[in-house]
């Protein structure tokens, strides 16, 4: 193993591992550590370090597997090299540059005719500047003649034979080096494009041999524990990314990679089974069936855009009936709520995992109703607990809104500040209006089950018959509560 460690990490971290393997024959280091940026050449430049590293220590090696950190084998030792000698060739992706599809939105051609000399992450505006500037003057550049460019996965694995002739056309072809330099993720380019140039293609396997995938949102997707089974049936002999949590699966992935005799049903429907199940909409991070609350459960939900007097109305519910009551779960931060091991903590954490937190709110309170408070701006969340097997009922609270109330709701989303002049405000507060209005008319054109109406126009009469069937209380309690005083006072 040659490993090449990035220079932005703490020094103490790379002492502690270097003294940890120090007497290990088998690991070497890279000469010196890169500072390496996100889709800049310092990644390839880290490469290039490690397998120079490689080359020189280990003579008789016959392949060289391009890893992560995150990277961890999911067939044994004897498996890969039976893998490997089976046929002579190189395994890394490498598809045409401009035929494929490979690049589906954003800069394409511009990522080589244009140098880029700084880090599209850290510094945009000066990335962008740049890009400007040399798009207005004119200033392309051609790509090297005789390349082909190519582009693909940067996780090869490449014959020694391919490693010694790469490092040799470096040395040869600086101009080429210097292309790379200033490309916009090279790692993607540079080693697909030289193996193209110097190997015949009857010689290449244009895919890679570390298994990843990728969300819906284009962030690489973590294995856990409960992903064992499913990686060793992958056509694969690495996979990226191992969660950092997954102790129990690092153990058992490093005693499967010492083991003799392992075997090994292939099937390869990982991307597959992913998309599949994710399509489903499964909450969480494991492959599991999707959460759901439970058939014998009510989910009773209050919404409204004034959340004062959805609070004071749970608090009266909590007089007269047993049912556990949470206010704005998913709308509000400070929502009081038990420790459910880390879950709750935060508004993103409570939306994404939605069904389990409720899920788990049941079975904390040992209930099977539960009621809690939602923004009318919230219909994704409605729709989707709706489509749940347990019993949802809603009930929309009306309120009259004052221009003072709208423009204080329009500070607090950030659509207002306090030294916002007074023509913005009167040209605003009709489309703030309007918008409030019309997140109440959507709900009630959901035309959602066991849906139930109150509003501060009506009676305490009328009111009450909405709160007796959306709590299945008395209606003696409905009256009560619907009789509040300060219910809907501002």
């Amino acid at each position: 193993m040659a490993i090449h460690f990035d220079a932005r990490s703490k020094h103490e971290h790379f002492a502690r591992v270097r003294e940890a393997l120090k007497d290990n024959p088998n690991i070497v280091f890279a000469r010196k550590q890169i500072r390496c940026g996100w889709g800049q050449w310092s990644l390839v430049q880290a490469t290039l370090l490690a397998v120079q590293a490689a080359e020189a220590a280990f003579s008789r090696a016959t392949h060289f597997f391009m890893l992560s950190g995150d990277c961890m084998a999911i067939k044994s030792s004897e498996f890969a090299h039976e893998f490997l000698d089976e046929h002579d060739v190189d395994y890394i992706e490498s598809l045409d540059y401009f035929e494929s599809d490979w690049i589906k939105t954003g800069m394409k051609e511009e990522r080589l005719i244009y140098r880029h000399f700084f880090n599209e992450r850290t510094q945009k505006r000066l990335f962008y500047a740049s890009f400007d500037i040399q798009k207005r003057f004119g200033l392309k550049r051609a790509i090297p003649a005789d390349l082909q460019v190519m582009i693909g996965s940067q996780w090869w694995c490449l014959r020694r034979r391919t490693i010694e002739w790469i490092l040799d056309f470096c040395r040869k072809r600086p101009e080429v080096v210097r292309f790379f330099r200033t490309t916009w993720f090279p790692d993607e380019t540079f080693f697909q494009t030289l193996v193209r140039h110097l190997i015949p293609k009857a010689e290449i396997h244009s895919r890679a041999l570390t298994f990843l995938m990728f969300s819906d949102y284009g962030m690489p997707v973590s294995f856990y524990n409960d992903h064992y089974d499913l990686l060793l049936s992958q056509d694969f002999l690495f996979a990226r990314k191992i969660s950092p949590e997954a102790h129990e699966l690092k153990s058992r992935l490093g005693d499967l990679f010492a083991a003799r005799g392992a075997t090994f049903q292939i099937a390869g429907e990982g991307r597959s089974q992913y998309k599949f199940l994710t399509g489903r909409g499964r909450e969480g991070r494991r492959f599991a069936p999707r959460c759901t609350l439970g058939r014998d459960r009510e989910l009773l939900i209050v919404t409204c855009k004034k959340w004062h007097v959805a609070k004071w109305l749970l608090r009266g519910v909590q007089r007269v009936t047993n049912v556990p009551a949470i206010e704005y779960v998913f709308d509000e931060e400070s929502t009081e709520l038990p420790d459910l091991g880390g879950i709750q903590k935060t508004l993103a954490k409570r939306t994404r995992h939605r069904r389990a937190l409720m899920r788990m709110l049941f079975d904390f309170y040992e209930t099977d109703r539960l009621i809690f408070c939602l923004d009318p701006d919230n219909m994704d969340l409605l729709q989707d607990f709706y489509t749940d097997r347990s019993k949802t009922s809603l009930l929309q609270i009306e309120c009259s809104f004052s221009d003072e109330f709208l423009l204080g709701h329009a500070k607090r989303i950030g659509l207002l500040g306090e030294r916002t002049n007074q023509e913005t405000i009167d040209r605003l507060l009709p489309t703030i209006r309007a918008d409030v209005f019309f997140e109440a008319d959507r709900i009630r054109d959901a035309n959602f089950a066991h849906f139930h109406r109150i509003s501060e126009q009506a009676s305490v009469e009328e009111n009450a018959l909405p709160l007796a069937a959306f709590l299945d209380i008395t209606p003696e309690q409905a009256r009560t509560l619907a009789a509040t005083e300060y219910l809907f006072a501002d």
